[in-house]
C-alpha cells in the first residue's frame, strides 16, 4: 500500500520548484518519520540533486546555513526550510563529524549515511515514499535499527548512540538486537563527545514520554562513560521500610512519576544521588541515608557544570534537590517559612517533586505523607491567595525606613530586618510599617539622636 503524507504548502512549493529546474527533492529524515506516525512534524527538511549555488538561484532569500556541508535555510516569508545537497560523508576523525563531504545525485548514497532507518525516508508527492531500509517496517515493529552495520554508523558518529536511546523514548520503542550490542561494544566512544552535545541529548531523554529509558542507557553502558553516579545508584540497594527498590530503579520510577520539565526531570535524575556516599546499616541491618540531599545537592551542581548547563538550571535544580526531603511543620507559619527558604518560584515545582518522590517508594508507606503533602498544599494555596508576606521585599518596612527612624546604615540593618520578617512570618498581620518600627525600637533599642 503506498504512503501518502501530507506535506505543507511552502515545502511542495520548493521541492516543485526544484523540480521544475531539473533537480530531484524530497521532504527527508524525521519529518517523514513522524508524518507516517500521524505525528506534527517540528520542522521539515528537503533534500535535493541540486547545489547549493543552484538551490541559492532558484530562490529570493537564502541563508547559507551550512554551505559547506550543502545545506542552504531558504526563506518563504518568516518561514526558513533547510535544502541540503545529496552527499556523501568522508572519514570521521574525531567520533562526531567527516573530515570532508561530497556531494552526489544519489538519494540512496545520501540515505545510505544516515543513523537508524526510521530516519532514512524520503517523500515527494509525484515518486511517493522512498523506504529503502524498510524504515516503515521498523516504524511497525517499533524498534530503533541502524542503517547497514550499526558499529560503522556509531563510529562514525558516537553520538549516535545516545541519539538511539533517546529515539527509543521518545517513541517508546525498543533497541534492535545488533544495534545494542554495538553501543555496549563502542559506547567508550561518547568520551570524544563534547559536553553540549551529551546535554542535548540527555534532555531530550529525561523529558520524554519514556524518561525510564535511561535504563538503557545503562543496560549498554553509555551512563558508565556519560553519568558514572547513575551507574553507583543502580547498584546502592535500599534495605529500608520506606523503599522497595534500589536507588537507581527508584530514581527511574520517580523520573515518569513527573510532569516533562527539564528542571523537574533533572531534579528527579539527581535527587538521591548522594545516596551511595552517605549509606550507612544499623544492627538491625536497616539502611539509613543521612544528609543525603546535601551531598547529592552538591553531586548535582558538579554534573550539571561537566555538561555546561546554564546558570539558572544549575541554580534551580540543586535548590531543589536541597529541599526534596524537607517537611515544613503542617501550620500556616511553617508553610510560610518553608515558602521562604524555598522561594515562592520553586515553591509548586517541590511539591511535584515530592509527590513524585513517595510515588516511587513503598506502597505501604505513601498515604501518611501524602495527607501531609496535601496538607501543606492546601496551606500553600491559601498564603497565595492571602498574599501573605514571606520575604524581605515583600515587608512593610525597609533599610530605608529604618535609617529613617534612626538606625544607622550598615549590615546590622539586615539582622533587624530579617527579625522582622521571621516574627511577620509567625503572624502575617503584623507586618504593618509602625509596629515593626516600634518592635525594632524594643528589641534593639532606641537609635541615638542626631547630634
Amino acid at each position: 500500500m503506498q504512503i501518502q503524507i501530507q506535506i505543507p504548502e511552502k515545502v511542495n512549493k520548493i521541492i516543485r520548484t526544484l523540480a521544475a529546474a531539473g533537480h530531484e527533492a524530497y521532504a527527508v529524515g524525521g519529518c517523514v518519520r513522524d508524518a507516517v506516525l500521524g505525528r506534527e512534524p517540528a520542522d521539515w527538511d528537503i533534500t535535493t540533486s541540486a547545489s547549493p549555488m543552484e538551490v541559492k538561484a532558484l530562490f529570493c532569500r537564502t541563508i547559507d546555513t551550512g554551505i559547506r556541508h550543502g545545506t542552504v535555510t531558504v526563506m518563504l516569508g518568516q518561514e526558513g526550510f533547510e535544502v541540503t545537497t545529496y552527499r556523501v560523508d568522508g572519514t570521521y576523525e574525531d567520533c562526531r563529524h567527516p573530515k570532508e563531504v561530497q556531494f552526489t545525485k544519489s538519494l540512496l548514497e545520501d540515505l545510505k549515511r544516515r543513523d537508524f532507518t526510521i530516519n532514512a525516508m524520503a517523500y515527494n508527492d509525484a515518486e511517493g515514499l522512498v523506504d529503502a531500509f524498510d524504515g516503515t517496517g521498523d516504524l511497525e515493529k517499533g524498534i530503533i535499527r541502524c542503517v547497514g552495520k550499526a558499529e560503522e554508523r556509531f563510529t562514525e558518529d558516537a553520538l549516535r548512540m545516545m541519539r538511539a536511546v533517546r529515539f527509543s523514548a521518545q517513541l517508546g520503542f525498543s533497541l534492535e538486537e545488533q544495534t545494542r550490542a554495538a553501543i555496549g561494544k563502542l559506547c567508550g566512544n561518547l568520551r570524544r563527545v563534547s559536553a553540549e552535545r551529551i546535554q542535548t541529548e540527555l534532555v531530550k531523554l529525561l523529558t520524554s514520554p519514556h524518561p525510564e529509558r535511561l535504563r538503557e542507557a545503562w543496560e549498554t553502558g553509555i551512563t558508565r562513560v556519560v553519568l558514572p553516579e547513575f551507574d553507583r545508584c543502580m547498584a546502592c540497594e535500599q534495605n529500608n521500610p520506606h523503599h522497595i527498590y534500589s536507588v537507581g530503579e527508584h530514581t527511574l520510577h520517580a523520573l515518569a512519576y513527573i510532569e516533562a520539565d527539564k528542571v523537574l526531570r533533572l531534579t528527579m535524575l539527581f535527587h538521591d544521588f548522594g545516596k551511595p556516599e552517605v549509606k550507612t546499616t544499623g544492627p538491625d541491618g536497616i539502611d539509613h541515608f543521612r544528609r543525603h540531599p546535601e551531598v547529592s545537592e552538591e553531586l548535582a551542581g558538579k554534573v550539571l557544570k561537566r555538561l555546561k548547563f546554564d546558570n539558572e538550571t544549575v541554580r534551580q535544580v540543586k535548590k531543589l534537590v536541597w529541599c526534596h526531603d524537607q517537611h515544613p511543620a503542617l501550620t500556616p507559619a511553617g508553610v510560610r517559612k518553608a515558602l521562604n527558604w524555598i522561594g515562592e518560584d520553586l515553591f509548586a515545582s517541590y511539591l511535584k517533586v515530592q509527590r513524585a518522590d513517595i510515588l516511587a517508594q513503598n506502597p505501604a508507606m505513601q498515604e501518611p505523607k501524602f495527607l501531609a503533602l496535601e496538607k501543606v498544599e492546601q496551606i500553600y494555596k491559601r498564603i497565595i491567595r492571602e498574599q501573605n508576606c514571606i520575604t524581605l521585599k515583600q515587608l512593610a518596612v525597609g533599610g530605608r525606613d529604618l535609617m529613617e527612624a534612626g538606625f544607622p546604615a550598615g549590615p546590622f540593618l539586615g539582622e533587624i530586618l530579617q527579625y522582622l520578617l521571621e516574627l511577620v512570618l509567625e503572624e502575617p498581620e503584623r507586618n504593618q510599617k509602625e509596629w515593626l518600627l516600634g518592635e525594632a525600637v524594643r528589641r534593639y533599642g532606641r537609635p541615638p539622636s542626631p547630634d
